[in-house]
């Protein structure tokens, strides 16, 4: 989809569909007020006859309007003027799209840019519309016997701004948007994939022609790698599948040659049975999304080779499935980490934790500037944010406020756990240096608390997205966050 950026009289636009604003109360946007000017009041006519309130989200399309160039004009409610905000928009920018894609239209100007959202700039405005176009034009079917529908797709989209200097601004927010809607629509594909299609081998294949594309240098690690370099817990929790593990990193070198890099740690179970401790039967399907904390660094490292960041950037990623296999690792064993502390499993279905810590431990050879690790790690930390914001631990609060700050501007939002010394007193061990699970209180932060373990060396943070990184029900699948907090977080820093 091509992205484009104008500021002109909406009443003389030649397009297929001009996407105007209606508040409750029937009151004009200021682009729906320059178009029922033209037309001879006709928007006011048509607000008289009850056809459309201004009710948030609820649209109506009108076609052939007199003295207004465009073929459709979609009236879209945007609610109380008072209460536009960020929510508000996304709503309203969302059903535009929806109800696009229900016409033949191949392009559209949309105008919703023009109304201020609180607290936000138009640049805000522009990005989060570039997302909403690109995850309605997303889909998922490579899987499937039959051919996607041939309807018509929306190839050109135009976001109208009301004064010509801001069109600079706005262009930028959306060519970074564009990278950013690269990047998502890759980590969904990866999280999408089924454990029998997305393998750890698989997710190596996908490292090395993301590379090939765009200039990273890839290593992947192989079992016998790992076992050199010490990494007992990984390979722990990989002997009980008959798929090879993987330890893939990738850089990105877009800064200075002697500048440190920050490094992004993801998660890569490819499917998480639970091993021995093994789950319960419903949903386990969607354990395949256990991944997506390495499908989020495949996409921030797509997101910021797009706009060719001025940054070094090392991505790794930790892949093997969980299973419960003849050879599989069971509750008592003790493991040796690549840091030489040992770990007790009491459950191996708290796997997560045990492949990031090696992971951790290797990164120490970059010096990193900081380590930024996602993981689908604890169904706690569902029950404490539910599906709506990330849960960040760090050791450095600096570091935290960056990707908290970085989460607001990309409205991919986190929320600032605590990681006191006070949890760590439930990772104690009669028989190893420390457990791999603490009581059922608190879950989240003891895991959080485990991986700190590992982090004396360098600025830290661990992102549990656990209840952000998929959908259940009806629109089941991967949603591709955190990507769009990491790649402001990383282009904040590059700045």
């Amino acid at each position: 989809m091509e992205f484009s950026v104008k500021s002109t009289s909406v009443a003389k636009l030649r397009t297929a569909c001009l996407v105007v604003g209606i508040f409750e109360g029937r009151k004009l946007s200021a682009a729906a007020q320059a178009l029922d000017g033209a037309s001879g009041k006709y928007l006011t006519q048509v607000m008289k006859s009850g056809d459309l309130e201004g009710s948030l989200g609820k649209t109506l399309m009108l076609r052939g309007v007199k003295k207004v160039a465009a073929d459709r004009i979609l009236l879209v409610g945007l609610g109380k003027e008072r209460d536009f905000n960020e929510p508000a928009f996304r709503t309203a920018a969302c059903a535009a799209v929806k109800a696009l894609k229900g016409t033949g239209a191949a392009d559209a100007t949309f105008c919703l840019t023009e109304v201020a959202v609180k607290k936000r700039s138009l640049g805000w405005s522009v990005e989060q519309a570039v997302l909403c176009f690109m995850d309605g034009d997303y889909r998922f079917d490579q899987l499937k016997s039959k051919a996607a529908d041939a309807r018509r797709h929306l190839k050109k989209v135009t976001f109208q701004v009301a004064d010509k200097k801001d069109v600079s601004a706005a262009e930028t927010a959306a060519d970074r948007a564009a990278a950013i809607g690269e990047g998502v629509a890759l980590a969904k594909d990866l999280g999408n994939l089924p454990g029998n299609h997305c393998t750890p081998t698989y997710l190596a294949e996908q490292a090395i022609e993301l590379g090939k594309r765009h200039g990273l240098k890839v290593e992947v690690l192989e079992k016998k790698d790992c076992e050199k370099l010490g990494m007992g817990c990984f390979l722990a929790v990989a002997q009980g599948s008959r798929q090879p593990p993987k330890f893939i990193v990738m850089e990105y070198r877009g800064g200075r040659k002697d500048a440190p890099p920050v490094v992004l740690v993801g998660k890569g179970i490819t499917f998480d049975t639970g091993g021995i401790s093994i789950k319960s039967a419903g949903e386990m399907d969607e354990m395949k999304f256990d991944m997506c904390g390495a499908a989020s660094v495949f996409g921030a490292m797509k997101s910021i080779a797009l706009m060719k960041l001025p940054l070094n950037v090392v991505g790794v990623v930790v892949a093997t499935e969980n299973m419960p296999g003849g050879n599989a690792i069971k509750p008592g064993d003790v493991v040796t980490t690549m840091s030489g502390q040992t770990v007790e499993i009491l459950n191996t279905d708290a796997e997560g934790r045990l492949v990031l810590c090696d992971a951790l431990t290797y990164v120490e050879k970059y010096k990193p500037v900081a380590v930024v690790n996602m993981a689908t790690l604890t169904g706690a930390m569902v029950i404490a944010l539910g599906h709506v914001a990330t849960g960040l631990f760090s050791n450095n609060d600096e570091l935290a406020a960056e990707l908290i700050a970085a989460g607001e501007r990309s409205w991919d939002r986190a929320w600032h756990m605590p990681l006191w010394d006070d949890y760590q007193e439930g990772l104690k061990s009669n028989f190893a240096d420390i457990p791999n699970i603490a009581g059922r209180a608190g879950g989240a932060i003891t895991a959080a608390c485990f991986l700190s373990r590992f982090t004396k060396a360098y600025p830290w943070a661990h992102l549990d997205i656990a209840g952000t990184a998929w959908k259940s029900g009806a629109e089941k699948g991967a949603t591709g966050r955190p990507v769009g907090l990491l790649t402001h977080f990383l282009v904040s820093r590059a700045a």
